[in-house]
């Protein structure tokens, strides 16, 4: 039996050592946590990887909504994967749509090419295409390395009949990961109905910031939903969870 493998979605570099120390076996770095994950900063990505031993995937993404870019946007996102490389960073996520919602295979095969040695995911732009057989042979024809998918629906456990029939379809040409919504409750389930063999989790908690004084008026943001003394970590509780139901379930 293959053991499965975890990664963790870390949005700083203090939650990408809380995710080592608590078991998982690789770390997705994003910034913009109400963005669904943008490109961190150069200095956040040097210090992961000068902090944490595990492999660290970057996500290469330079701004929130959809993922039809322009050509400013795409030549920022091709120097964020030559840094990325410079830095010794594992491995990318990234990828670009067309508007028709299939995948730009042009741009993202000049991705996947630039990212070379390190390993490309194609992140979950996937989720909004048109058709997911389609864009499955598409992606490894062009030589992604990994999909993270939530199989075409908000949760995992929503699209887990969609992952099933991906893991399936791709035979082992390129690994399925199911992300979005996963956790303790739901992970052993999900890994028995998809088949599937490695799991991208956030398993983050919100964590009060140290201002004691707090002005009610104002949202830095302009988005009055959004926490503004409160940021997301890792929650080591959630991780060591997830870890002991993976690691009981390969034994």
């Amino acid at each position: 039996m293959k053991t499965s493998l975890l990664e963790i979605c870390c949005y700083s570099v203090q939650s990408a050592i809380i995710a080592e120390q608590s078991g998982a076996d690789r770390i997705e770095l994003c910034a913009g946590v109400h963005e669904g994950g943008t490109t961190p900063s150069a200095s956040c990505i040097k210090m992961a990887k000068e902090l944490v031993r595990i492999p660290v995937h970057v996500i290469v993404r330079s701004r929130g909504a959809d993922f039809c870019y322009s050509d400013i946007e795409f030549e920022c996102m091709k120097l964020d994967i030559k840094y990325c490389k410079e830095v010794g960073v594992d491995g990318v996520v990234s990828g670009v749509l067309l508007s028709d919602g299939s995948i730009d295979v042009e741009r993202t095969k000049e991705l996947i090419d630039l990212a070379k040695p390190m390993n490309f995911t194609f992140h979950r732009a996937f989720d909004m295409v048109k058709d997911h057989f389609k864009a499955l042979e598409e992606l490894i024809e062009i030589g992604a390395d990994r999909i993270l998918t939530s199989g075409g629906e908000q949760t995992a456990v929503l699209g887990q009949d969609l992952l099933k029939d991906l893991v399936e379809k791709a035979s082992g040409r390129i690994v399925i990961m199911p992300g979005s919504g996963i956790s303790h409750e739901n992970i052993l389930s999900l890994k028995k109905h998809t088949g599937a063999e490695e799991f991208h989790c956030s398993a983050k908690s919100l964590v009060r910031g140290k201002m004691e004084y707090q002005n009610p008026k104002i949202a830095m943001g302009g988005e009055e939903k959004v926490p503004e003394f409160e940021f997301y970590e890792a929650d080591s509780q959630k991780i060591r969870k997830i870890v002991s139901i993976l690691k009981a379930e390969d034994l």
